[in-house]
């Protein structure tokens, strides 16, 4: 049987007043994840109703391939995070934007099934 992808989805819970910033800063990191190993699909997801979290859905190839990504492009996007702690964050903290979101939870899923529309 073949290894299906693995697919990560981060909950993130925002503020009405702040969609439009989050929104803004993942269009101006399109591009970023396209390029790392193992990447299937990206897809941010805005809420229409009942809920205020958008959904950033990943698909990978494998888990390893997630987290070399999260061990590479991805801290680096996130400067300030990492072994150090506090730390980094004293450095350039003012430079920081604030972060649109006010909570986050990460979701993990095997694909088990998918389908595609036929080509006809």
């Amino acid at each position: 049987m073949a290894r299906m992808s693995i697919v990560k989805i981060n909950a993130l819970t925002v503020p009405d007043e702040q969609r439009e910033v989050l929104e803004q800063r993942f269009a101006s990191r399109a591009g970023s994840v396209e390029s790392s190993d193992g990447f299937e699909w990206f897809e941010l997801l805005r809420p229409v109703e009942g809920t205020d979290q958008y959904l950033v859905y990943t698909r990978w190839r494998s888990e390893a391939d997630f987290q070399a990504w999260m061990e590479g492009p991805m801290k680096a996007a996130h400067q300030g995070g990492g072994p150090a702690g506090g730390q980094a964050g004293a450095e350039g903290g003012a430079e920081r934007p604030k972060p649109a979101a006010t909570g986050s939870s990460v979701w993990s899923f095997e694909v088990v099934q998918q389908a595609a529309p036929k080509q006809g």
